[in-house]
């Protein structure tokens, strides 16, 4: 048999060899196990930590949870125990706060995306957003007390809180759209100026809807994190949980002192107080939980409609 008849036969037994049978029958080592098993582990562990958690604080504070809690103000002068100031307060600061870091953070990823050129200045806002990013909260509580609470003369109030949390929260949006503005081909760059589209039209109709999914999940996440805040808004917000009088203290209510879900649970459990700490807590997991349910709704919304 001639060399080239010996490489054809051995080229037809490959061939006729089924896939499944090369896959299945490869030699597994038992370190690849180990690491498996490893792999497992851990997710087993993190879930189980997670499902712990909820299922505690679940436990020890859905029982003081009802209607009462949720739409009345602790008094003792009423005798009354309740959250609604603090969940009032907290909404309060997801709007003064989203309403300035939205702006700002979509603009200047725009900004270093699409219009700024590579140098000096792009890497020194960059370092900046994510330095700002890593500073401990109670550092940003210590400068909106300082800078926003007696320089400006805010006091402790809804605005300082918000001011506080808008730097905080300012990076977390910016790095988020700056990714999603990453994310869309450049076909789409070249075909809307191909087509004569200016820098802002191709940027508001074409660019930010494109890149939609993973701003709204930067946002967010924003929102989150203000929602879980309390060390800086502990030093800026105050603690009070008097409910707004009125459509016209609607306005002067940011003026006022407001304490949060979190800085009730703080306050409650450092007074031993533990039925209404767990109580509030009960309420921040199912707002937290709406709101990642709620990220995940609009993410997949906005991929079936830009795919379609």
């Amino acid at each position: 048999m001639k060399n080239g008849d010996m490489m054809t036969d051995g080229a037809a037994l490959a061939v006729d060899l089924p896939v499944e049978r090369k896959i299945t029958h490869r030699k597994i080592h038992p370190k690849d196990n180990a690491l498996m098993a490893a792999i497992y582990a851990s997710a087993g562990l993190a879930v189980a930590i997670l499902v712990g958690i909820i299922g505690y604080v679940l436990v020890k504070g859905v029982s003081v949870v009802n209607w009462s809690f949720l739409t009345s103000v602790t008094s003792q002068l009423k005798g009354t125990v309740g959250i609604a100031g603090n969940i009032v307060n907290t909404l309060y600061i997801i709007v003064m706060t989203m309403m300035i870091a939205t702006p700002i953070g979509l603009g200047a990823a725009v900004y270093l995306n699409e219009y700024a050129k590579p140098g000096k200045l792009v890497t020194a806002i960059e370092f900046a957003t994510e330095t700002l990013a890593g500073i401990p909260s109670i550092i940003f509580g210590l400068f909106g007390m300082v800078f926003f609470g007696q320089t400006l003369k805010l006091g402790y109030s809804l605005w300082t809180g918000a001011l506080t949390l808008v730097l905080m929260v300012l990076p977390l949006i910016t790095r988020n759209t700056q990714e999603a503005l990453r994310t869309v081909p450049d076909s789409y760059r070249q075909g809307a100026i191909g087509l004569g589209a200016g820098k802002w039209h191709l940027i508001h109709t074409i660019l930010i809807p494109s890149a939609m999914p993973g701003i709204l999940t930067g946002v967010i996440l924003a929102i989150g994190r203000i929602v879980g805040e309390s060390a800086a808004l502990l030093f800026t917000a105050g603690s009070a949980k008097l409910l707004p009088h009125g459509i016209t203290n609607l306005f002067t209510k940011t003026m006022e002192s407001g304490g949060t879900l979190t800085i009730e649970l703080y306050l409650s459990m450092s007074k031993g107080q533990y039925h209404i700490a767990f109580g509030s807590a009960v309420v921040l997991l199912v707002i937290v939980l709406a709101i990642n349910l709620l990220a995940r709704y609009l993410t997949k919304k906005f991929d079936l409609s830009r795919m379609a």
